[in-house]
């Protein structure tokens, strides 16, 4: 039998490491039996990479966790088998399960912040594993503990071990629970979502580093991943899942570039790269409306651009700086610069994109533009008005011409409070119209996000994230704001539904006239959405430029790096060789 992009994995001589063969997952619901996985096949050799994509619900982490037995209680594999080995994982054993686990199979989970406790310093969590998963104990086990942190990229291993998981970065995390993942020299690690919250730069040294580890032990490794970019470059098998079931695998490249089935066509169309193009909703004399796969691409209209230019800018930032002094003890303090005398413009119904790595200083602007921080020097102007020197008795005034939208929309939405409610609070925060006719917007609101009546009486527990995030928005422009501030909008989710809010985003940005402020380390949706960047580093602007130039022509070595390090960013989805 030969190997298609859907077809069953071919018979060959070699022993494949991981042989998934029919695989069947139910869930016992309120509702009776549901079927989360339905007939999923593939192999993995050893020293191989393979990547599960698919859209959330697809299946691809239910898949993992029904192989490492990690399943909700309500969950059990109900047909086909995982051989490991030569040693079926769906028939062993709790005790010989937790044997393999962490010893033969290692796991890096999603969230780090999740899955590293807040009140354990790190040295005690790797040393719990590696006595966990070894023979070794006191001093030694210390010891091995320095080792798997320098192994996991942490060079200052030996003095962090006291520290807690809040006092490291989100990639310093990411790089501990790969260390713990690898800590026995596996066969095997599952790493869900390894990098999806990073900045592209470190995205790359932890890749670049895992593929060093892995390379070193021979160790073969299972991405679960909605990264395409990260599939194209780091795996060379692909499993494509959709509604549970297998639709495509192959060859991760030959896919990628000429998918054949209609869901992995839909995928890549939406996926991010260097090579895609401006999105924006159509609005007549002033743009032209192109189509390329499922995103509207326009070409603005020159004329329309000039007059843009000639008028003043709608929000202007002016050698702005933002100093936090830090206690060091006692009396003992120290100043830290996280904005230092940035400057740039945003003109009307345009796009501003702020792109760079955690630290550089672009969510800072964020809150120092929406009041939630003080300015320490320099001015922002809104509408010729000085955001430092707004007097706080119109700062409600403020508030309903400049909205936020942030990263997590589950966070920022009260889950006791109906959808309704929760896209009303603005309204009855401001004093605007009666109950009935509040009624009435949240309905129009939910209308222009897409997103159905009925919806308004269910809570954020019942959404996906996609339609969370779509809520958030809506709420957002219930005030009818002329600002919307996007920080990390759209970097949680999967790339069907990015694509779907983004689009949203342009069609309400050219039917409302908004001004989007766009925080992102994403810098394949920045190509998407932004019409200008500034690429900010240490605090300080390093590069301004439009979206083109700054793509095509970056004058600065650190913009350069950051577009080197997009995971598949020069990888030509959808175009087969």
């Amino acid at each position: 039998m030969s190997e298609g992009k859907n077809s069953a994995p071919v018979a060959t001589g070699e022993t494949p490491l991981l042989q998934v063969r029919d695989l069947e997952v139910t869930f016992k619901t309120v509702d009776g039996y549901v079927s989360a996985v339905r007939g999923v096949s593939f192999d993995l050799f050893q020293g191989e990479n393979l990547a599960i994509v698919g859209e959330s619900g697809s299946g691809k982490s239910t898949t993992a966790t029904a192989i490492l037995d990690l399943l909700a209680s309500n969950g059990r594999v109900s047909g086909g088998s995982a051989l490991f080995n030569g040693k079926d994982l769906t028939k062993l054993s709790r005790k010989e399960m937790e044997y393999i686990r962490g010893r033969e199979i290692g796991y890096v989970p999603q969230d780090p912040m999740s899955n590293l406790n807040p009140v354990w310093n790190i040295g005690f969590q790797v040393k719990e594993t590696i006595e966990a998963n070894s023979d070794l104990r006191g001093k030694a086990a210390k010891d091995r503990v320095v080792e798997v942190l320098k192994e996991a990229g942490l060079s200052d291993a030996g003095s962090r071990l006291r520290q807690y998981p809040n006092q490291f970065s989100g990639g310093m995390r990411q790089r501990v629970l790969i260390g713990i993942g690898m800590s026995a020299r596996p066969k095997l690690l599952v790493a869900d979502e390894p990098t999806s919250a990073l900045d592209v730069t470190v995205q790359r040294r932890i890749l670049d580093h895992l593929a060093s580890l892995t390379s070193e032990y021979g160790t073969s490794v299972m991405f679960i991943t909605h990264d395409l970019g990260l599939a194209a470059e780091r795996a060379e098998k692909l499993v494509v899942m959709y509604k549970g079931q297998v639709v495509e695998y192959g060859d991760s490249k030959e896919i990628l570039a000429d998918p054949q089935h209609p869901y992995t066509q839909r995928l890549v169309a939406a996926a991010p790269s260097l090579a895609s193009r401006r999105i924006q909703g159509a609005v007549e004399g002033k743009n032209v409306d192109l189509t390329v796969g499922d995103a509207k691409v326009l070409a603005r209209d020159n004329a329309a651009d000039s007059a843009v230019a000639t008028e003043p800018p709608l929000i202007s930032v002016s050698n702005v700086t933002k100093i936090y002094e830090i206690s060091q003890g006692g009396f003992k303090k120290t100043q830290f610069k996280a904005v230092d005398d940035v400057s740039f413009d945003i003109a009307k119904g345009s796009t501003m994109a702020i792109v760079g790595e955690s630290g550089s200083g672009k969510s800072t602007i964020a809150k120092l533009f929406l009041k939630l921080e003080d300015i320490s020097s320099g001015t922002m102007t809104f509408d010729g008005h000085d955001v430092g020197k707004w007097p706080r008795k119109k700062l409600l005034a403020f508030r309903r011409r400049v909205q936020p939208v942030f990263q997590d929309p589950y966070g920022t939405l009260d889950p006791m409070r109906s959808i309704g409610t929760s896209i009303a609070e603005p309204l009855v925060t401001h004093g605007i119209d009666t109950k009935a006719g509040r009624r009435k917007t949240v309905l129009q609101l939910l209308d222009q996000v897409s997103l159905p009546a009925a919806m308004a009486n269910r809570y954020p527990g019942e959404l996906s994230g996609g339609q969370r995030q779509r809520v958030a928005i809506a709420r957002a422009l219930a005030l009818k704001p002329e600002v919307l501030v996007l920080d990390e909008a759209v970097s949680a989710l999967d790339v069907l539904v990015q694509a779907q809010v983004l689009n949203l985003l342009a069609d309400l940005q050219s039917e409302l006239d908004l001004t989007y402020l766009f925080i992102t380390h994403d810098l394949g949706v920045v190509r998407m959405v932004a019409d200008n960047v500034t690429v900010m580093r240490q605090g300080q602007v390093v590069e301004a430029a439009t979206t083109d130039e700054v793509f095509e022509n970056p004058k600065e070595q650190y913009t350069r790096d950051l577009l080197e390090a997009i995971p598949g960013g020069r990888f030509e989805f959808g175009k087969s060789a």
